[in-house]
This record gives structure tokens, sequence and C-alpha cells, in this order.
């Protein structure tokens, strides 16, 4: 199924001052001792910030950061949808995650994206009611807390509510992703009140505030999360997606969701998965997020050559090679474990590597290439499952995502990605409460037979890929992105870029950036085709998506820390995708 991209994510009763002072200048790389924090917001990385002032951990720190990143980058992520968090804990030496991933309500069929036997067209999909999985984001924020943090909500969720209170200035990013989904917004009569003036996007320049974002925190800060999952905001929710407040004139598909749904929602502290590459151990996001090991299996495949050694043009053919092999194993195979006995195990043996690599031509580029069989690889040799799944062409999962780290001055870490899917995901604000609901369901397939189709409970198969590498049982670095299924690739090429050719890692995120996802052509940034890089490439029979149809965009906006050998952190945030990140230490070094 072929999916346009879509553009937006989080807000409601926005007032609006014109003429607000300039927005604050960012800092993409800072290093430093104590803690540190990379995040794409200015605002963001300053709540994470003050709460590690305030004696916080990286788990309270992150938690205002992802809270005050819903309020000023509402379009991507906020509490009306889910994500994944990777923590270390210093003290015990040990890596676990947290996934808030949204499920799908208890009325989900494997039809739910089906009309007279057809899929339903994917952008009517993600304006409606239908697509709202129910959010897991608040439940994880809990868990992560109760369980890992030394702070409470009502601590960590103040800076996040001074934002929304004072107000923030629109920048040029966030008008542009306004003014793309000026159509989707000016379907709802909520969200575009908010968002739009007049029908047209908000300016560059301009101070919002977002009291009833506000309202909704200030909530969660004096209920904990049962003020989200119980009570007049989760009828609120349930109330907007099964009666979406749609414009006059307008129809918008419902939903059909319940209180219940939302009451039984849990969040799952699931065992990363672990890998190592060259000396590294690569800690990861399991299922339902396919990033953690479609990275691990494109990174064994690559570990058998000496990367280092060859052309730069040779060395990143075999890059992209290896991507699309692992992306032919993530479609087949991958989709919550709940649901589906993927073989994990298989997809993650060095032998099985081995023999996926030996498809790879030194020369040549391939097109669409078949899965392989892992099953012969599980370390159950008893589980006969080799089930047989129809080539499917990979569906364009929505890129519109946030991803931010943290660490603080004890080594606790944490990486997380978490998102409402589509820009502006649904949407739909929320009544009263300023947020959009996400469009998570429309990452299933919407027909099937295949891993990922629709059903209920089901969480829906993720690219998010929130990563933790270790080097001699120490942290080296954290990185992730957002990016829809390129967020995969940003993370694979970013770590080949740091270890295998030696980048800083600033230069390794800055780098250009090839999304190969199995497909006929492979994805790249702007003023990448016709460069000598894409020139060498080629020779190898690499073509680009970069007709019409499919103009290159900005891949990612990725977040990174790295532990410096001599005791100092380096947070490493975007310096020219969306509008220049914010990296920011407790003490500067000089």
């Amino acid at each position: 199924m072929t999916r346009p991209a879509t553009a937006l994510a989080c807000g409601l009763t926005l007032s609006i001052i014109l003429h607000a002072p300039l927005a604050l200048a960012k800092t993409p790389v800072a290093t430093g001792t104590g803690g540190a924090v990379a995040t794409i917001s200015e605002q963001a990385s300053q709540s994470a910030l003050a709460i590690l002032n305030k004696g916080g951990n990286a788990i309270d720190a992150a938690v205002a950061a992802a809270a005050t990143l819903g309020v000023t980058d509402p379009f991507s992520c906020g509490i009306g949808g889910g994500g994944f968090m990777v923590i270390y804990l210093a003290k015990d030496k040990r890596a676990i995650t947290i996934d808030s991933r949204e499920t799908a309500p208890a009325s989900f069929t494997p039809a739910v994206f089906l009309e007279n036997g057809k899929e339903l067209d994917y952008e009517k999909a993600i304006a409606s009611g239908a697509a709202v999985g129910v959010p897991g984001t608040v439940r994880g924020w809990h868990e992560a807390l109760e369980r890992y943090g030394s702070m409470n909500f009502k601590q960590v969720l103040a800076p996040a509510i001074d934002v929304a209170t004072k107000g923030f200035t629109v920048s040029d990013t966030f008008s542009h992703l306004t003014q793309q989904n000026e159509k989707k917004f000016q379907q709802f009569g909520t969200t575009s009140a908010l968002y739009l003036r007049g029908g047209k996007a908000v300016k560059p320049g301009t101070l919002l505030r977002n009291p009833d974002m506000a309202k909704a925190y200030r909530e969660i800060a004096a209920r904990g999360q049962r003020a989200f999952y119980e009570g007049p905001m989760a009828r609120a929710i349930v109330d907007a997606v099964n009666r979406p407040p749609a414009a006059q004139g307008v129809s918008v598909r419902p939903g059909r969701m319940t209180l219940a749904d939302l009451a039984n929602y849990e969040a799952r502290i699931r065992q990363p998965v672990v890998s190592t590459y060259r000396g590294y151990e690569i800690v990861g996001m399991p299922l339902p997020s396919s990033g953690g090991v479609t990275v691990a299996e494109a990174l064994n495949i690559l570990e058998g050559y000496d990367l280092k050694a060859m052309p730069r043009a040779q060395a990143e053919h075999l890059y992209l090679e290896a991507s699309r092999l692992a992306f032919a194993d993530r479609n087949a195979y991958l989709a919550d474990p709940e649901y589906v006995e993927a073989p994990v195990a298989g997809l993650l043996s060095k032998e099985y590597a081995k023999g996926r690599r030996a498809a790879i031509d030194m020369q040549r580029a391939a097109l669409n290439v078949a899965a392989g069989d892992p099953y012969a690889f599980q370390q159950d040799p008893s589980v006969p499952l080799r089930p047989q799944l129809p080539q499917r062409r990979l569906g364009q999962e929505s890129a519109h995502t946030t991803h931010f780290t943290v660490s603080d001055k004890e080594g606790n870490i944490v990486s997380y990605t978490f998102t409402i899917e589509s820009w502006g995901g649904s949407g739909i604000v929320v009544p009263g409460y300023g947020f959009l609901l996400n469009n998570e369901m429309t990452d299933f397939d919407f027909s099937g037979p295949h891993p990922n189709v629709p059903e209920a409970g089901k969480r829906p198969r993720s690219s998010m890929a929130p990563t933790i590498a270790f080097k001699d049982g120490k942290p080296a670095f954290t990185i992730g992105s957002p990016g829809g299924s390129t967020i995969i690739t940003t993370v694979l090429q970013t770590i080949v870029n740091h270890i295998d050719f030696g980048m800083p890692m600033d230069q390794a995120l800055n780098a250009p950036r090839l999304s190969e996802r199995n497909g006929a052509t492979t994805s790249v940034e702007p003023g990448f085709p016709g460069s000598a890089q894409a020139r060498a490439l080629a020779a190898f029979g690499h073509k680009w998506a970069n007709g019409p149809e499919h103009p290159p965009e900005e891949i990612g906006a990725a977040n990174a820390i790295v532990f410096n050998p001599d005791g100092t952190v380096t947070a490493v945030s975007e310096g020219k995708r969306h509008g220049i990140g914010s990296a920011l230490v407790q003490k500067r070094a000089h």
C-alpha cells in the first residue's frame, strides 16, 4: 500500500499575541560535565536541565522534556500518542525499556480499514476518529517515574505548564508545518480555532499560549495518570474519537473507542534487544518496534566487511544493501509480539547474517529482495513456523515523530522516541484539553494476510529505534531519530559513520542521509542527487527517489549524547535539520 507523506501534532485553545520576542538561540553541540540533554526544542532542553539542576535524575528530566515538547512541538508528539523509552540504570548497570505504544480499541478487526473489500484512502483514514489508538504516553511516563524516577508528576510537569501558560514563539518550522496541514486542520473546528487564523497558518514570531494543555497537565500533576485514563479527560478523549469535532459541512469517519479501552491500557516493561558490533554492545527497542531488531540485523551483516579499509562509495553501497536485506525481513516477520511469533532470535543470529551477507553483490545494487528464512537459526529449533508470507510493497510509514536523549551526573541515561504519527496526528484536538490525538492505527497494514494487520488490543508495528551503545561495559553514546521507517536507516547510518568511518558524532549526525528500505529507489535529502557522492553510488546501480511525486526531504531530526573517555559528555543535536536542535550540559567545558 502506497502511503503519501502527511503533516503535524498536539494543542487546543491557544491565545495569540503578535510581535513576540525572538526565540532563544539554539546550540546544537555542547560538551561539559554533569547531566546532558539533546532535543529539537530549546524550551524542552531547558526544562530537562531545570529538573537536573533541582536534583532530578535522567528519568525525571526526560518526562519534563517530553511534556514540554508536547507544547512546543505538538505536531510530532504529545500526550495524545505513545512511544518507546530505553533507560540505562547506572547503579544497577542494566538497561530496560518502556513500551507505551498505542493499542487498538477493543472494537478493532482486520477489516477496520476496508470498505467494500478495498483499502480506505490513506489521507481520509488519517483524518478520522477511526485512526486513533488508545494513547499510551501518560501511562508510560507514570511507569518511568514510579519505577525509576525521583520526582513526581507535579514537579516534572511544572516547566511544561509554565511554557504552555506563558507561551512560546512560533518558529519558521512550526509555521511551515501548520501550513502543510491547513487542509487537515480545517476539517476540525477545535483544531482550526487553535492553529489557524482565517483558515491560514499562524505566522512566525507569533506567541502561542495553550491554556487548555496547561489545564490537562495540571490535572495530571494533581491526580497522576488516572486523570488521563479516567474521569472528565478520558470522556473528552472518547467523545472526540467517536464524535469528531468536525467543521460545519465536513464528514469525518468516527471511531469506536470506549472508556474501558482507556482504563484498561497498560504500558509494557520489556527487555531490550541486545546485539554487538565491532566491540560495542548495542541496546535497542524490542517489538512491537522493529527498530532494534532491524538495526541489529543490518549491523550484523555489515560486521563481515572491513568498511574502514574500503573506498567510501563501496562502503556506502554495502550499507545500503545491508539495510535492504534487513528491511525485507522486517517487513515480512515483525509485529506485536503478543500477537505474532516473530523469529527474533534467528534474525539476530550472526550465522543468519552471514547467509544474508552472501546475497549482496559487491558491485551492483539489488532491487526488491526477498525475505530470508531465519527460522533455522532460532535458539529453539522446535519452533516450526515458516509462514508463506506475501511479498508486499513497503507502506509509507509517517515520518513525523520526535526523539531526544538525557543523561544525569550519576550516569543514568534515557533515549526516548515518541509520537502521534503523522504531522498533527489525526488532526483532532480534544476539546477543552489542548492536545492532538494520534493516527497511530494507520501504522497497521490495511489488508492481509500479514503479521501487522489490525486486531483488537494490538500495538501497530513501529520503526522507532532509541538506542544506547556501550564499550567495555560503559556507556559510549546514544542515538535516535524521528522519521517513520527512515528512523532505522538514520540510526544505522549514524552508527556506521561514527564507528566505521570515525566521524565525530556531530559530523556523523549531520552527514547527508541515504535511506534504503528495500525499494527500487533510495530516499535522499535535498541537494544529494547530482552530487559527487550520488554519482559514485549511481555507478553501483543505485537510484534516487527524487521525482515530482517524491521530492527529496530532510530525513529525520536526530539527537545523541557521547560519553567521552575523559569523563565529559557531549550532547549533539541537528546542526541544520528541523531548524537546528538544542544541546545543553549542566556545566560547560572551557
